[in-house]
């Protein structure tokens, strides 16, 4: 880069310098996604998710005992997914009463009701 603008001050455009990066963290993909169903019982639990969400697998996770036994934990495990998700450009959003999906970057949530008119 110092070269470029002695150059540029000589009047001699700069040769263009490229720096290839290569993501070592990006999970390997081989065609089949990976969906792992899993519970969240406690909050210990949030740390078996992040790891699963991280190597890359979409996870469905049942939350109905946590959520009958503390909600306040509940409320702090996906708080700890959702950072997770957010940091590797993932998502994550409830399904239901009892059940949150987590994905990782590749995978998007889409967040639209679905009509009982369109699904038939």
């Amino acid at each position: 880069m110092p070269l470029g603008f002695l150059k540029k001050m000589r009047g001699e455009k700069p040769e263009e310098e490229y720096l290839e990066i290569e993501l070592e963290n990006e999970p390997q993909r081989t065609g089949k996604i990976s969906i792992i169903v899993d519970n969240i019982n406690d909050y210990a639990d949030s740390d078996r998710i992040q790891k699963r969400v991280r190597e890359g697998n979409i996870v469905l996770a049942k939350i109905r005992e946590l959520k009958d036994k503390d909600m306040e934990e509940l409320k702090r495990s996906i708080a700890r997914i959702r950072k997770t998700c957010t940091a590797i450009g993932g998502d994550i959003a409830g399904v239901s009463d009892d059940w949150v999906v987590a994905t990782p970057s590749y995978a998007k949530i889409e967040r639209q009701k679905i009509e009982s008119k369109d699904i038939e």
